[in-house]
C-alpha cells in the first residue's frame, strides 16, 4: 500500500476511459486499478479472512465472558449482564465507530485503519490473557482486565465499519455484474463471520470451562495476529478510492450550514429560486446529502428493540443453559455458551439457502435482481425476532416449572431434568432472523448513505446495536432495583427463583411495537437515487490532488 505522499506525486486518477480499469480507483502503486487485476471475489476474501478473524477474537471473548464475571471475579448475574451490555454497547456505540469511521474515510484511510484495528486487538487480547491467566487477588487486577477488555473494544469499533466498507469497495456498483456480485457479497460476508463465530464459540467457551481462562483468550490473539499478515497478503490485489472531499466532518458541517441558509432565506422571501452559481448548486448538493443521511434516523430508531433481544443471547441465555441438562453421550457435556453456535450454523446453513433459492424465487414475483427489497427484508428479521423472544419466554416458563415441579427451587447449582434441546429452537429463530435483518440492515446503511462517508454508515448500523447493548444495561439495571425492592428480582442469582419470562414478555411487547413503527417508516422511505440517475446526487469520487485514500 503506497503512502499518501507517493498518490499525490502519480497522475491523477480520471474518470476510466477504458474497459479494463476502474473508474476512480487506484491499485497499490497508486495507478489507475486494471479490473482484471485488482477487486472482486479474489480481493475480498482476503479482507473476508480477516473479518472471520476478528470475530473469532471478538466473540472469544463476549460469549463467555458472563461466566467469567460470574465465576472468577464473583460479580452477581444482573451486575454482570449489565456490564457486558454496557462493555458491548461502547464497542459499537457512537462515541467509538464514528469518530473513527471518519478518521478512516477522511484521514487515515480503511487499510490503514484495518491494520491499525488489528493491532490494539493483538495488545488488548494479550493483556486480557495474561490479566485472567493468575487468580484474582486484589482489585489492580480487576482494573487491568477491565482495561484490557475496553482495549478490546475499541479494536472492535476501529475494525468493524472499516473492514466491511474497505471489502464492499473492491466490487465497481457501476458495472452490472459486479453490483449483482456486491449485493451477493453482504450475505456471504456475514456466512463468514458466523462461521468464524460457530467456531470460537465450541474452542474457546470449551477450552475456559475445561482448560483455564488464560488459554482461551489467548488463542483469539493469536488467531488475529495469524489473520493480519494474511490481509497483508493481499495488498497488491487490493482497489484504493480517493475522496475529494477532505473530512466527513466538513461535508456534514457544509451540509447544515447551508440548510440554515436556505431556511433563513426562506424565510425572508418565502421563495425558491433554482441555484445560478456553482456555488448554489454545491451547496444544493451538500443540502441534500445531509437531507439522505437524516432520512435514515427513523430506520435507526425502529431498529433498537431488535438490537435488545439481541444482546440477551450472551447474557442471559447461556445462564440459564447452565441449568439445564447438557449431556451428549456418556462424558460430553457441552459449555453453556457452546449454545450460541446454534445462532451461527443456522446462519451458515440459512444463508445459501437464501442467496440460492429464495432470492431467484422472490425474482420471479417483484423482478427485483434482489428478490425483495432491503427495508423488506429487515422488517422480516424484525419479525422473525419477536417470535424468537416470545418463545424465549415460554421455554423459561417451562424451565421455571420444571424446577419447581423437581423440588429444585433452592437449588440453583443442581442440573435441572430438562434437556438442552427445549432452548435450541430460539437461538435458531434468532439466527434466522440475522439472516434477514443483520444483514439488511448493513447492505441498507452501506447503500443509502453518500459513498465519500460509507464507513460513516456502515458505523450508523453497528451504532444501533451499541445504543440496544447501552439500553440493555439500563433496562436490566433499572429492572434489578425496581423489582428487587417489592420482593425477589427477576434477575436474582438464584435462576429457579428469577423471573426472566416476565423480562421476555416485555421485550415481546416493546419488538411487537417496534414492528408497528418499522412498517410505517418503511412505507415513506424514499430510496436514495443512484449517481446515474437522473437527478441523483453524484459520487464524490475520483482523483484529486487532495484525495484521501480509502
Amino acid at each position: 500500500m503506497p503512502c499518501r505522499s507517493e498518490l499525490l506525486s502519480s497522475p491523477l486518477i480520471q474518470p476510466a476511459t477504458m474497459a479494463d480499469t476502474v473508474a476512480g480507483a487506484a491499485d497499490y502503486r497508486g495507478n489507475p486499478a486494471s479490473r482484471a487485476a485488482t477487486g472482486g471475489w479474489k480481493s475480498s476474501v482476503f479482507v473476508m479472512a480477516m473479518e472471520i478473524a476478528e470475530r473469532f477474537a471478538y466473540k472469544g471473548v463476549a460469549a463467555n465472558l458472563i461466566t467469567y464475571l460470574t465465576g472468577p471475579l464473583g460479580q452477581p448475574m444482573a451486575r454482570a449482564a449489565a456490564s457486558i451490555d454496557a462493555w458491548k454497547g461502547v464497542s459499537q456505540m457512537l462515541p467509538l465507530p464514528l469518530p473513527l469511521a471518519c478518521v478512516a474515510d477522511a484521514w487515515l484511510g480503511r487499510y490503514r485503519a484495518i491494520i491499525l484495528a488489528s493491532l490494539i486487538f493483538v495488545v488488548s487480547m494479550g493483556s486480557l490473557s495474561l490479566s485472567s491467566a493468575f487468580p484474582v487477588f486484589r482489585a489492580g487486577h480487576v482494573a487491568v482486565f477491565y482495561v484490557a477488555l475496553y482495549l478490546v473494544a475499541l479494536g472492535e469499533g476501529a475494525h468493524k465499519p472499516c473492514a466491511q466498507a474497505f471489502a464492499a469497495d473492491q466490487f465497481d456498483e457501476k458495472d452490472p455484474k459486479e453490483s449483482a456480485a456486491r449485493s451477493s457479497f453482504f450475505n456471504w460476508w456475514y456466512f463468514g463471520m458466523c462461521a468464524g463465530t460457530a467456531v470460537t464459540t465450541m474452542v474457546s467457551s470449551y477450552v475456559q470451562d475445561n482448560v483455564g481462562w488464560g488459554l482461551g483468550f489467548g488463542i483469539p490473539c493469536i488467531v488475529i495476529a495469524v489473520s493480519l499478515a494474511v490481509f497483508l497478503l493481499g495488498t497488491r490485489s487490493y482497489r484504493y478510492y480517493t475522496i475529494r472531499e477532505a473530512s466527513p466532518f466538513s461535508r456534514v458541517g457544509k451540509a447544515f450550514l447551508a440548510l440554515i441558509k436556505t431556511w433563513r432565506s426562506n424565510r425572508r422571501t418565502n421563495l425558491c429560486s433554482p441555484a445560478s452559481s456553482k456555488g448554489d448548486g454545491d451547496a444544493a448538493a451538500h443540502v441534500e446529502e445531509v437531507k439522505s443521511v437524516l432520512r435514515l434516523l427513523p430506520i435507526w430508531a425502529s431498529c433498537i428493540i431488535y438490537a435488545i433481544i439481541f444482546s440477551q443471547t450472551s447474557t442471559f441465555f447461556t445462564k440459564q443453559a447452565a441449568t439445564l441438562d447438557r449431556r451428549i453421550g456418556a462424558r460430553f457435556k457441552v459449555p453453556p455458551a457452546a449454545l450460541q453456535t446454534f445462532i451461527s450454523v443456522s446462519i451458515v446453513v440459512f444463508i445459501p439457502v437464501y442467496d440460492r433459492l429464495f432470492v431467484p424465487l422472490a425474482r420471479r414475483y417483484t423482478g427485483r435482481p434482489s428478490g425483495i427489497t432491503m427495508l423488506q427484508r429487515i422488517g422480516a428479521g424484525l419479525a422473525l425476532s419477536l417470535v424468537a423472544v416470545a418463545l424465549s419466554a415460554l421455554v423459561e416458563t417451562k424451565r421455571l416449572r420444571v424446577a419447581s415441579d423437581a423440588g429444585l427451587v433452592n437449588v440453583p447449582k443442581t442440573q435441572l431434568p430438562m434437556s438442552l434441546w427445549w432452548m435450541v429452537p430460539q437461538y435458531v429463530l434468532i439466527g434466522v432472523a440475522d439472516v434477514f435483518a443483520m444483514i439488511g440492515l448493513q447492505e441498507f446503511f452501506y447503500d443509502q448513505v453518500p459513498d465519500a462517508a460509507r464507513s460513516l454508515g456502515l458505523a450508523l448500523f453497528l451504532s444501533i446495536f451499541g445504543i440496544g447493548h447501552l439500553l440493555s444495561s439500563l433496562l436490566i439495571s433499572v429492572i434489578d432495583k425496581a423489582t428487587a425492592r417489592s420482593g425477589t428480582s427477576w434477575f436474582s442469582n438464584n435462576l429457579n427463583r428469577a423471573h426472566l419470562d416476565y423480562f421476555y414478555w416485555l421485550l415481546t411487547g416493546l419488538c411487537a411495537v417496534e414492528l408497528v413503527a418499522f412498517v410505517f417508516f418503511a412505507r415513506v422511505y424514499v430510496y436514495k437515487r443512484k449517481g446515474g440517475d437522473d437527478g441523483g446526487i453524484a459520487d464524490f469520487r475520483g482523483g484529486d490532488d487532495d484525495g484521501i485514500v480509502v
